[in-house]
């Protein structure tokens, strides 16, 4: 089973300009992504796909492997789509490019989800974390998801899902992490579906998936570090490093 980890890497971001090309320790953070990413063995390629110069630079110039985007795209799934489109490969692995603790253990359960006869369903699948402090909780830059017993995902939101009403009960809440794995097939049939109303009003692209009618198949990690959103996340991600 062919499979390959594309990291997409945009160079404007609207919480934190420039991001992925912040110094963290003696590395950018897409330099840490790449790396780390590459450092897993998982992987037959790596590649960074990228709208900006700068960054294709930042990586070909360290010795890794990046190409440039040709056109314009709304997400991250749709520019690994049109990289990867006439490529030979059956499972693809989305990995965000400010995720700069990339370790193996969670990428090698979200691709195990694919093997063996219960496998074959699986078209999707992606990350979750439990979230116990209630200020990461009630932040919208969290995406939180609800699954069912079988850890299929039934909704993604920047709200807190599921709403505690009944305080007899404490749910366990999931933050959704941004990696994620896709069958070819069902990634290119993702970049010819429309943008979904959900998807519109929450700004979370997975959602388009479930308005389609196909459920991400989830997978609890215990650790991945520090997503960079924001000056904030940077300082913690340089507290961890540390």
């Amino acid at each position: 089973m062919k499979c390959i980890a594309m990291i997409p890497a945009r160079y404007a971001a609207t919480r934190f300009p420039a991001k992925l090309m912040q110094k963290l320790g003696n590395k950018t953070v897409i330099h840490h992504t790449y790396d780390n990413t590459v450092a897993t063995g998982l992987f037959d390629e790596v590649i960074v796909v990228t709208d900006s110069a700068v960054i294709y630079d930042e990586i070909t110039g360290n010795d890794g492997n990046a190409i440039m985007s040709i056109k314009e795209h709304e997400s991250g799934s749709d520019r690994i789509a049109e990289a990867v489109e006439k490529i030979d490969v059956e499972i693809v692995v989305n990995v965000q490019g400010d995720e700069p603790f990339v370790q193996k253990s969670p990428l090698e359960k979200l691709l195990n989800v694919f093997e063996g006869e219960q496998g074959k369903s699986v078209q999707v699948a992606s990350l979750m974390q439990v979230l116990k402090e209630q200020k990461y909780i009630d932040d919208p830059n969290y995406v939180k998801v609800a699954v069912d017993k079988q850890m299929n995902s039934l909704f993604f939101s920047r709200s807190v899902i599921p709403y505690p009403r009944n305080k007899q009960i404490a749910p366990i809440y999931y933050e959704h992490i941004g990696v994620y794995a896709f069958r070819k097939q069902a990634l290119m049939n993702f970049t010819k579906w429309p943008i979904t109303p959900l998807e519109a009003a929450e700004k979370i692209e997975c959602l388009r998936y479930l308005e389609y009618g196909i459920p991400l198949k989830m997978v609890v990690t215990e650790y991945m570090g520090v997503e960079i959103d924001t000056p904030e996340d940077l300082q913690r991600a340089e507290k961890l490093l540390k």
